[in-house]
């Protein structure tokens, strides 16, 4: 790694920077980052026809899901949008079916870390208009007026240039952003800077822990490793009830050390050990650190790692499990990267905060109306390795409704033909605790890459490109815009549901269930006229009386009638419409005098007067004249 940063500030001294070299490529898209969301940003590119390359260091794909270990994915089980369905979808394929990947308790998606960068490679392999450099570091990057210009280096190819209309960064700490000028967060905001109550009380730079994530095997033998260096079993004392427990951080997760060693457990008799209760957490604020200075940091966090591991298998009795041999291309058998939990936070066009999660319809700015990703986990955030954690917020699986994460956080204030990516977004530090889960970030990859396409393709600026296209591009791949779990994505009427939930004509409702969170649309539920005020938004012609009341569908098909009249839809024939509907989207008896149910509205608003495409958003959700 050394020769190549010599390389290449050897080459940028003799050029005097300048972007001129034989070895030269032009790409509509550039993709920096071969992390989850660049692998999934690069796919969802290629596939709309635009060229796309990415760039990765390592030979792994995959990011913080392979090369960093963590292969148990947190949150949206019932939620499997787009690219991170098609990835769950080859897991089971290769394990044998979905319930093969519930071998530990924290997920019920476990997998090998070799195989999901497997996965990965067959997947990036399909796609025509795709590339993949692997081993390349990035040297400079510049502005130019069709996009940008980047030096790329490695030890076997030297330095390689590369012109691209679209940037995106998908690196795990957000380090392209930085080197293009794009403002960013680092560390907690106060509650005065995000309304969030939960928030601190003041600003500061304290980030989540990160962890070096251990992949055991069972080797059926005694492996115990030779001593590390530094070596005390009260480092670890309260990682789970034994005799050396006394005073724990957290005395009400004391557990029993089955639970500790089979939390990760993996196909094939393996073990990962990601393990938060004073286990191999690690503070550290890496981030503006020079690379040399990162490395010997992180070299702390792999000896907390190791020494963690000789207290399991010394003191817990686990000596038959053991460093697996035959996951990480790493000496030390070791992952090839650290689980970044936190990284930058850039300043984009909108900023989504906690309270957008919580009580999304009742927010100022309507992002819920741009959301192209969807998550259900809770805000969990890592903080017991920094000295003064008590200090912290509580954010231990603080409880939120599934919630939909929108557009405008990918998109910088201030730079243009660049979208950041990963967990780099425009989301406050509370809210990344549950926008930075696995399923969260390959949407955003996903989303980046239609957003790119689209620029690309129309000749348009990144902020110019239409909402409700992208959107689109979203549920024509079988993606989510927002968590609805009243139908799966294959339902006839998925794509209605979701574009008028996007619209805010109907609204879900968020539910927490045990370590649940959920959103419906009550699709099966008697519609009421007090739920239809977003219907008089965008249609302010269309009154209700003050008293709620249930619609009768011929009441329905008036008001469906009056919106077409007013509309100047002179072309639609509404009886007729009504009838091809309903029967092409099994909607059931067709009795004109029965209430109408949420989902029936839901579809007859949707395919006949269409106010998804027809009424535009801008990046806050407000609607376009």
């Amino acid at each position: 790694m050394r020769t190549i940063y010599l390389t290449c500030l050897i080459y940028l001294f003799l050029s005097a920077v300048s972007c001129v070299n034989k070895h030269e490529v032009t790409v509509d898209v550039l993709v920096i980052g071969g992390s989850v969301s660049g692998i999934s940003s690069g796919i969802q590119a290629a596939r709309m026809g635009v060229n796309t390359l990415v760039v990765e260091e390592s030979e792994w794909l995959g990011g913080m899901l392979t090369a960093a270990g963590v292969s148990a994915v947190g949150g949206n089980y019932q939620l499997p949008a787009g690219i991170w369905g098609e990835f769950r979808s080859q897991l089971a394929l290769h394990y044998g079916g979905l319930d093969s990947l519930k071998t530990g308790w924290v997920s019920n998606v476990l997998f090998e870390p070799s195989v999901g960068n497997e996965i990965f490679h067959r997947m990036v392999e399909t796609e025509s208009h795709l590339q993949v450099w692997k081993g390349f570091t990035l040297c400079d990057i510049k502005k130019t007026p069709a996009g940008w210009c980047a030096e790329v280096v490695s030890e076997q190819e030297g330095i390689k240039t590369i012109y691209t209309k679209v940037l995106i960064d998908a690196t795990e700490l957000g380090d392209v952003a930085k080197r293009c000028g794009v403002k960013y967060d680092i560390g907690m905001e106060s509650r005065h800077q995000t309304q969030e109550d939960i928030a601190p009380e003041k600003e500061n730079n304290i980030l989540q822990d990160l962890t070096y994530v251990a992949v055991l095997k069972d080797y059926g033998k005694d492996v115990t490793i030779p001593q590390p260096a530094n070596y005390n079993p009260a480092e670890f004392a309260c990682s789970c009830a034994n005799s050396r427990c006394v005073s724990p951080k957290e005395p009400g997760r004391v557990w029993s050390k089955e639970k500790l060693i089979t939390y990760g457990k993996l196909p094939n008799n393996k073990y990962m050990i990601n393990w938060p209760i004073e286990g191999n957490d690690f503070y550290a604020n890496i981030i503006e650190l020079s690379e040399t200075e990162r490395k010997a940091v992180l070299e702390q966090a792999k000896q907390r790692t190791l020494r963690f591991l000789y207290f399991i298998q010394k003191e817990l009795g686990f000596n038959t499990l053991s460093l697996a041999d035959d996951e990480f291309p790493t000496a030390d058998k070791l992952p090839l990267i650290p689980y970044h939990r936190e990284s930058r936070r850039i300043h984009g066009l909108v900023r989504f905060t906690l309270n957008h999660m919580t009580h999304p319809f009742d927010q100022v700015q309507k992002l819920y109306r741009t959301s192209v990703a969807v998550g259900d986990y809770p805000v969990d955030h890592h903080h017991t390795r920094y000295q003064c954690y008590e200090d912290l917020p509580n954010l231990y699986f603080y409880p939120v409704p599934s919630f939909g994460l929108p557009l405008g956080t990918l998109i910088p204030k201030d730079v243009d033909d660049l979208i950041v990516a990963e967990k780099s977004i425009s989301v406050s530090n509370i809210a990344n605790g549950a926008t930075r889960l696995q399923p969260v970030v390959l949407q955003i990859g996903q989303a980046a890459g239609a957003l790119a396409a689209l620029a690309v393709v129309e000749n348009k600026p990144i902020s110019q490109v239409g909402v409700r296209q992208v959107q689109q591009v979203i549920l024509d791949a079988k993606g989510y815009l927002l968590p609805y779990l009243d139908v799966p994505v294959d339902d006839v009427c998925f794509q209605s549901y979701q574009r008028i939930g996007s619209t805010g004509i109907l609204k879900g409702e968020g539910r927490n269930v045990d370590w649940s969170n959920q959103t419906w649309l009550r699709v099966n539920d008697v519609l009421l006229t007090s739920e239809l005020q977003g219907l008089e938004e965008i249609y302010p012609y269309v009154q209700f009386p003050a008293e709620s009341k249930t619609i009768s569908l011929k009441e329905a098909i008036h008001v469906l009638k009056l919106i077409v009249a007013m509309e100047g839809m002179s072309d639609v024939n509404v009886d007729k419409k009504i009838t091809d509907v309903w029967e092409a989207f099994n909607l059931g008896d067709m009795i004109l005098t029965q209430p109408i149910l949420r989902g029936q509205m839901a579809v007859l608003l949707d395919q006949i007067v269409d106010p998804f495409h027809r009424k535009a958003v801008d990046l806050e959700g407000f609607f376009i004249e």
